[in-house]
């Protein structure tokens, strides 16, 4: 199933939003399969990501002012090789969810229920609100 995912994080200064397509399959029944599936593409990209190797890693102007119109340019390098736990990152972001860390929507209705059975139709838009912790003293 493809779908389309948005993510925001509140209190991030830019207000860029990047729909990214994401391939699904099988498609999911409940939330809990939605996030699971969301973390395994993540995953799985990653993977990809790690095993590309550029001998002479250059940005176009394009791809510079893109990044910069989110807040970051970079090379999109990863540093880190190791293989994550696809079970462990599952379970963590189950916990976020329910600690309410961040929120789901589906069609602009947001999800409330990891296990009540979800419908999802070819290409809708799943939007995920990452909240931001305040830390800090009061002066």
């Amino acid at each position: 199933m493809r779908l389309a995912v948005t993510v925001k994080s509140i209190g991030k200064r830019k207000n860029a939003l990047s729909r990214i397509p994401v391939e699904l399959l099988p498609s999911p029944r409940t939330l809990r399969e939605l996030i699971a599936g969301l973390v395994e593409w993540n995953i799985r990209g990653l993977l990809e990501k790690q095993q590309q190797v550029a001998l002479v890693p250059y940005l176009t102007a394009e791809e510079v002012q893109e990044q910069a119109e989110i807040g970051k340019v970079g090379f999109g390098a990863v540093y880190n090789d190791g293989v994550p736990d696809v079970q462990q990152a599952v379970d963590t972001a189950i916990l976020a969810f329910e600690d309410g860390l961040y929120r789901v929507f589906v069609r602009e209705q947001e999800i409330i229920a990891l296990d009540e059975s979800l419908v999802l139709n070819e290409d809708d838009e799943i939007v995920l609100i990452r909240f931001t912790m305040l830390a800090g003293r009061l002066w």
